[in-house]
């Protein structure tokens, strides 16, 4: 009999999971990246971005190492659930769908109707704005659903879109740098570099997304390290461009311009025209990573249900698509819901929380399946230097969380309260579902 994992199809090359880890990553939040840093650590608003690169490579390692060994449908689920048993992997699965991919695709579609309603005020109305939410959530969802192939060739084309415009952006920006707006007066605090690197996280965070597709790509021992790790070197390569070219040609302004400061430095660089090209990309990128999200989280949705942490209508795959249908009309279904009550703002700031936590479970699970020694197949990934580094990893995520707010903080502890009763209670479901299903 065939399994659900061998009814999906493996599609996917090491370039296009590079190309969609970089779209997971480089959203919404680049826009207000390099006005934060400035403001709070001005010309050494650098070394927040260093610190975070540093540490989303130490993670995207044990991911790649983790994701080569194990190769179906899931990514981080799957990778926890297979080192610390289901309980766990019902955790990570739930943190991540639920309390950072759908939440996030809410508060990117509602920034991204915000800019739009610069030019068309009709999208102040709500109810325009929900009408948009349920069109773009359907049409991708529609996309999704008609094939991995042409989901991952329709984000392809959507990523370059975006990224074209901020690499043109840096590399003529640095035609229009002045020294003198680079110079460092005082170098931060530690305490202030943990705070402002806690901050920019968020927008570091996602390329491990791309991994929820494993099931679907080809020779996954060895593209799955290839596309992983290109995909986020590439994204903090460009995150340091655009940071050195916003600061090198805004000086102390910088700070100022909190939602546009690319925008500010393209009508410098070539005036109106260029101004609007970036303000366009800035919708394309946020565009895109609703493409990316909505193509590649509903498939650790589907592998709760394929190993029954979830209802089993989740789990099934389309007939002549070979897609995971109503994992991915629900996931869009709950991104539509989230989006359209308009309150994400606060949800929105514990994504970074949630992902941390999720983060530092990878990691351990490296640790472990590394220490398993029988589980290292031949051909797999392999970090070199032992456990230094998923242990410097599990070091740097506690010290990123150990900048956390207390508010965010119990947020997070009762979210994670609400996730243990459902499973405790979906447990129990299925337990009195069990005799009759025998009989």
């Amino acid at each position: 009999m065939q399994s659900p994992e061998s009814a999906l199809k493996r599609e996917i090359g090491p370039a296009g999971l590079a190309l969609n880890a970089m779209n997971l990553t480089i959203g919404s939040g680049i826009i207000g990246l390099p006005a934060i840093a400035a403001a709070a650590m001005g010309g050494a608003a650098f070394i927040a971005y260093l610190v975070c690169g540093l540490v989303i490579i130490l993670i995207m390692l044990c991911y790649a190492e983790v994701g080569s060994k194990i190769t179906v449908t899931g990514g981080s689920y799957v990778y926890v659930e297979t080192s610390f048993g289901p309980f766990a992997g019902f955790l990570v699965n739930t943190l991540f769908w639920v309390g950072f991919s759908s939440v996030a695709d809410a508060a990117v579609i509602n920034l991204m109707t915000d800019m739009l309603s610069a030019w068309f005020p009709v999208f102040t109305i709500q109810w325009v704005r929900i009408l948009f939410f349920l069109i773009i959530f359907g049409m991708l969802a529609g996309i999704n659903i008609a094939g991995i192939k042409q989901g991952m060739r329709f984000t392809i084309v959507i990523t370059i879109l975006k990224l074209l415009p901020l690499v043109l952006l840096g590399i003529c920006g640095l035609f229009y740098l002045k020294t003198t707006n680079l110079h460092i007066a005082t170098w931060p605090a530690i305490a202030v570099t943990g705070n402002t690197s806690l901050t920019l996280f968020f927008a570091f965070a996602g390329s491990e997304t791309a991994l929820n597709v494993s099931g679907e790509v080809k020779q996954p021992q060895k593209n799955i390290p290839k596309g992983i790790l290109g995909g986020i070197t590439g994204v903090v390569l460009l995150y340091l461009l655009l940071q050195l070219v916003a600061q090198g040609v805004l000086g102390n302004d910088l700070s100022r311009y909190k939602e546009n400061a690319f925008i500010a430095v393209a009508h410098i660089i070539a005036g109106k025209a260029g101004a609007t090209v970036i303000l366009i990309a800035g919708v394309v990128s946020m565009f895109g990573l609703l493409c990316g999200d909505v193509l590649a989280s509903p498939r650790i949705v589907y592998a709760a249900s394929r190993d029954k942490l979830l209802p089993a209508f989740l789990g099934k795959i389309h007939s002549k698509y070979a897609t995971p249908y109503w994992a991915i009309i629900v996931y869009a279904a709950l991104g539509f819901v989230f989006a359209s009550t308009g309150n994400f703002k606060k949800l929105a700031d514990l994504t970074s929380s949630f992902i941390l936590l999720i983060y530092l479970a990878v990691a351990l699970a490296t640790i472990k399946l590394r220490l398993q020694k029988n589980t290292t197949a031949a051909g797999t990934f392999k970090i070199p230097g032992g456990l230094v580094v998923p242990v410097l990893a599990v070091v740097a995520i506690v010290w990123l969380l150990y900048h956390v707010s207390l508010p965010e903080i119990i947020t997070v502890f009762v979210c994670i309260t609400i996730f243990i009763l459902f499973y405790f209670g979906w447990k129990m479901y299925q337990q009195k579902k069990l005799p009759k299903a025998v009989q």
